[in-house]
């Protein structure tokens, strides 16, 4: 029995030290998290931004839960012009502040690095979440104003380029449309001198098979007299030849301008 009681004593001895311990390592974490903050805090005073984003770093390391170093650690990014990184910094110590304050501030800030970002909806959202934890917030207020002109002018601009795509789409349609109506026609046009060309080809044909024999019966040629002068009947004869020359000649030349003719084309409304 005394063995017992032996044993559960140095259990709890042993328990007890041990939670000691664990609390004497936790504080002096905590005290080095506090001494690296200051540290940061003095960089950061003296606009040496990287390296106090370095001291807040390890106080964080000492001390995960250190919301005062996440914050400040925020702003050493924001001054550094790391605006992306600065923001998950600011969430995380709007989510976990106690008070109203400090909340209206980690919002506040985190509107700013959304702005800078480009993210003007967040950036609305955010200071809408800092007035609701300190309405009397002016400069929040102004920044809310000036974050709202901002994704107004965003939307408009995508509005316009959405439309300026659509138009260009519309344009590039139309000119393929009248491209492969053009193209359209002229094989048409193609296809209509062919048949022309067929057609004056085989007038020609009939021409090349005219028998002159049969033509000089139909009009026979008398002899000329021996004295120099035209009969009458020769000077008729004469015009009458001239004539159907000059009808063939003409009929050639309506042969030609038919050829070079295209077809009208309607329009496309």
């Amino acid at each position: 029995m005394k063995k017992i009681q032996y044993a559960l004593i140095i259990f709890l001895m042993l328990f007890s030290t041990k939670n000691i311990l664990a609390q004497q390592d936790t504080i002096t974490k905590q005290r080095k998290a506090r001494q690296l903050l200051r540290k940061g805090n003095d960089l950061y005073k003296k606009q040496q931004f990287t390296d106090a984003s370095v001291a807040y770093q390890k106080a964080l390391g000492s001390n995960s839960n250190y919301d005062k170093a996440t914050y400040n650690l925020g702003n050493a990014l924001y001054q550094n012009k790391n605006f992306k990184e600065a923001i998950p910094q600011y969430e995380h110590t709007a989510k976990t502040a106690t008070d109203k304050i400090t909340k209206a501030q980690a919002y506040h800030n985190l509107g700013n690095a959304m702005m800078e970002s480009k993210n003007y909806q967040g950036a609305v959202d955010a200071f809408k979440n800092a007035l609701r934890n300190n309405p009397s917030d002016d400069e929040t207020r102004y920044n809310l104003a000036v974050a709202k002109k901002l994704l107004e002018k965003e939307k408009q601009q995508n509005k316009d380029d959405k439309n300026k795509d659509k138009n260009k789409d519309n344009k590039d349609k139309d000119k393929k449309d009248k491209d492969d109506k053009n193209k359209d026609n002229k094989d048409k046009d193609k296809n209509k001198d062919k048949d022309q060309d067929k057609d004056g080809k085989g007038d020609k044909d009939k021409d090349k098979n005219k028998d002159p024999k049969k033509d000089n019966k139909k009009n026979p040629e008398k002899p000329k007299p021996q004295q120099g002068k035209m009969t009458p009947q020769q000077i008729k004869q004469l015009l009458e030849n001239l004539n159907n020359e000059e009808k063939k000649t003409q009929k050639k030349m309506n042969a030609k301008k038919a050829k070079g003719k295209k077809v009208k084309q309607e329009k496309d409304w």
